[in-house]
């Protein structure tokens, strides 16, 4: 069993290839390849597909009707690609979207910002959707994480996304 740092990057990794419309099959090789030596002997084959996941959030992205070009100074930075203010930007975006809408939870809302967000740097400018540090923003956000986890982990968020 993948841990949950290593589930997220493997998700950020298949929704990245999407985004930058790479192949999907090179990316179910790879990561065939890499799960099957991290699987103990004797452990029961995992439910977890990144990609099947990636997809959830990209569609939960696509759902997102926020209007990111004209929302702060901070997000017209990230689509010029300063990528750095990324985290800042989705944390503040995450805040006001769940405010304004009592029944999105923020954790909820972290998890579409980050990824309609990211869907707009690649559409913008794509040679930065890889430097987007959205791993380490997911597994540092506890809040983020532990919602993960009180629904069942990355594999139960499959069917909940």
């Amino acid at each position: 069993m993948h841990t949950f740092e290593k589930q997220t990057e493997s998700i950020v990794k298949a929704l990245f290839s999407d985004l930058l419309n790479e192949e999907e099959s090179v990316y179910r090789c790879l990561e065939k390849d890499s799960g099957e030596s991290e699987q103990s002997a004797g452990e029961a084959p995992s439910n977890f597909d990144p990609v099947v996941i990636a997809s959830r959030l990209r569609s939960m992205g696509d759902q997102c009707n926020m209007d990111f070009e004209n929302t702060s100074q901070v997000v017209a930075e990230v689509l010029k690609g300063k990528i750095e203010k990324f985290g800042a930007a989705v944390d503040s975006l995450s805040r006001s979207w769940s405010n304004q809408n009592p029944e999105l939870c923020y954790e909820r809302a972290f998890l579409t910002v980050s990824v309609k967000l990211a869907m707009c740097v690649a559409k913008k400018v794509p040679a930065m959707v890889r430097h987007i540090q959205l791993v380490e923003l997911i597994n540092g956000n506890s809040r983020v994480r532990s919602y993960i986890e009180a629904c069942g982990g990355w594999v139960s968020m499959q069917s909940l996304l």
